[in-house]
């Protein structure tokens, strides 16, 4: 992997610096009391900065968008030799996901998304794109129509793991129980 250079760290900094500086913003006074201007300034950057990194105030909340969707897709294209599409998902959502529920920071964030009308049909839309992308991975991995049904229903069902086990008391358990179901199928409980 080569190591990005001087440009593209500083891009990425710049990125990262709007991101904080929204979510700061907008976990103290509420997104709708928050501007662009606001936030540019906050990061000490142009609004034409902010507009060259993200596309609107919206995206601004969902930063690592499109790093998190190309991840999916690389989980299913590059899993090791000889496992099943289930378990490298399944893998990288415990790898991954638990990391992120137990930021100390997540149920701000989420109250934030569940009250914003605008963040809600924007991640809605977001995670449609998701599952869409995901699935033609995995329709492409097992050599089938990218519209097959099966592999929508898989990638949907992995991309709702966050929403179906946030706030249990043992989400890891929970992650679990969801993909012996994609696995092994319906059980009794």
């Amino acid at each position: 992997m080569e190591t990005p250079g001087r440009r593209e760290r500083k891009k990425a900094a710049t990125r990262q610096a709007l991101a904080d500086a929204a979510l700061k913003l907008f976990l103290e006074r509420g997104y709708d009391q928050v501007s662009i201007r606001d936030i540019a300034e906050e990061a000490d950057v142009s609004t034409t900065t902010l507009f060259k990194h993200f596309p609107g105030k919206e995206a601004l909340v969902f930063d690592q968008d499109q790093d998190r969707e190309a991840l999916f897709i690389a989980v299913v294209r590059q899993r090791r030799e000889g496992q099943s599409v289930v378990d490298a998902l399944r893998e990288h959502v415990l790898d991954g996901w638990l990391k992120l529920a137990d930021h100390p920071q997540m149920a701000e964030y989420t109250d934030l998304v569940n009250s914003t009308p605008a963040l809600q049909t924007y991640g809605e839309r977001m995670w449609t794109r998701h599952t869409a992308a995901l699935s033609a991975a995995i329709a492409e991995d097992a050599g089938v129509a990218p519209d097959n049904i099966s592999c929508q229903a898989l990638a949907r069902f992995v991309l709702d793991i966050p929403a179906l086990t946030r706030g249990r008391p043992e989400p890891r358990k929970a992650v679990e129980e969801i993909f012996d179901l994609l696995t092994h199928g319906w059980r009794m409980p």
